[in-house]
């Protein structure tokens, strides 16, 4: 099948030669086209170009696209989408003046959401999960990563990843899936963190790599979770079964997070809320992306990644929800992309590009999504009538995207 979009008011982030990444300076450049149009050829990009150089071409549809903005779909790199229920007492307590880590230390946080997770049927939990990612793609996502994390037993963690699978086999858009078996230590471990941490590798990682339930593999490295020590053997024994990192790290405290990524490798680490110098000096040159979750900064009041401070020291940077139960019960990438200009001071050049080729890389995207280049998958956003791409994160409470489209086909 063959769709037409003509007379779009701006086709945004528009690559004739695909780039991986972008880093620095170049993440100020958002490549466009100016009253344009846009082929697409049953589920990939075929052509474009500006309107006064439009062939003839035999469309089955042809859809007139006037005073609208079309643009690749986002591409959320760091989601738990996967739970059950709901953590909404817990907010309240906050209010009350509770912090994060004190309701952890009381058996909240994490281990209530695992506690949940293990009395709910797997098939309650995937009607649950695909009600959220149903609701994320109308909102514009079109490529997410879904970790485990809230099972915190063998049987909780493959249930989880298992629903995972189902999603994957189910909706369209690229699913990628991080098995986060080491995400909090488990109220019965509480004495023995070490004999957990072995759980997590002898046992339950051998069986997520037989049944083929996860690409990657992530690790909360944080103080009162898991250590630095703990990280570099949890992510050499993952080497060995082919998963690659992608971890959790200086969301409260800056403890070495980062270089253990980086000394493995790790496709991404991800939060970044606290950086130090030498942890953006650690950065430079690496494969490995940093990725930002400032909807997390803005729901548990915690500082926003420095973004800009990234950014003119000349690294990449990536964006994503963080959509969990606890720190971030929201996969809204639209909103993130307005905390990003608002809070993190990034342009909204930037923050696009973040929340688009550079989330596509963080989950090894980059040659199929994230950008309008030809041969890529159709996967993009179509707005509403709006001024210009910066109403987007100015706008930051109007919903002004008109249609999603995952693989050419219309969101209904």
């Amino acid at each position: 099948m063959k769709q037409l979009f003509i007379n779009i008011k701006e086709l945004l982030q528009v690559r004739d030669e695909p780039v991986e990444k972008l880093s620095g300076a170049e993440m100020k450049e958002l490549p466009s086209l100016k009253n344009a149009w846009l082929l697409i050829e049953n589920d990939k990009i075929s052509d474009y170009g500006e309107m006064n150089s439009l062939p003839e071409i035999n469309a089955d549809k042809t859809i007139n696209a006037e005073g609208k903005i079309i643009l690749p779909s986002w591409c959320d790199s760091h989601t738990h989408i996967v739970y059950a229920g709901n953590r909404e007492q817990e907010f309240a307590d906050r209010i009350n003046g509770l912090s994060y880590e004190e309701i952890a230390k009381r058996g909240g946080g994490i281990l209530n959401s695992a506690k949940t997770l293990q009395e709910t049927s797997e098939d309650e939990v995937y009607e649950q999960s695909a009600k959220r990612l149903e609701e994320v793609m109308k909102l514009g996502t079109g490529a997410v990563e879904i970790k485990s994390g809230y099972g915190l037993t063998e049987e909780g963690e493959l249930k989880m990843l298992r629903v995972i699978k189902k999603l994957q086999q189910n909706y369209e858009l690229p699913i990628k899936a991080t098995f986060l078996g080491a995400h909090a230590i488990p109220k019965e471990y509480k004495e023995k963190p070490d004999a957990y941490l072995n759980l997590v590798i002898d046992q339950i990682l051998p069986k997520v790599a037989e049944e083929k339930l996860a690409e990657y593999i992530d690790i909360f490295c944080e103080k009162g979770y898991f250590s630095v020590d703990d990280t570099h053997k949890l992510l050499s024994a993952a080497t060995k079964f082919g998963l690659k990192p992608k971890i959790h790290v200086n969301q409260f405290n800056a403890i070495g997070g980062i270089q253990a990524g980086i000394e493995h490798d790790a496709l991404s680490v991800d939060h970044l809320e606290v950086m130090r110098p030498e942890d953006i000096e650690s950065l430079k040159g690496t494969n490995t992306m940093p990725v930002a979750l400032p909807s997390c900064s803005l729901f548990l009041s915690i500082p926003y990644t420095p973004g800009r401070e990234m950014l003119d020291a000349g690294l990449p940077l990536a964006l994503a929800t963080d959509f969990n139960p606890g720190s971030t019960p929201s996969g809204n990438m639209n909103l993130v992309v307005s905390l990003a200009c608002i809070k993190m001071k990034m342009t909204p050049e930037e923050a696009i590009n973040a929340a688009t080729i550079n989330g596509a890389y963080a989950m090894e995207l980059s040659e199929t999504h994230g950008s309008i280049t030809k041969g890529k998958k159709a996967n993009f956003i179509l707005t509403k009538e709006i001024p210009s791409y910066t109403f987007l994160p100015y706008a930051f409470g109007t919903n002004s995207i008109e249609s999603v489209f995952i693989n050419g086909k219309m969101l209904e």
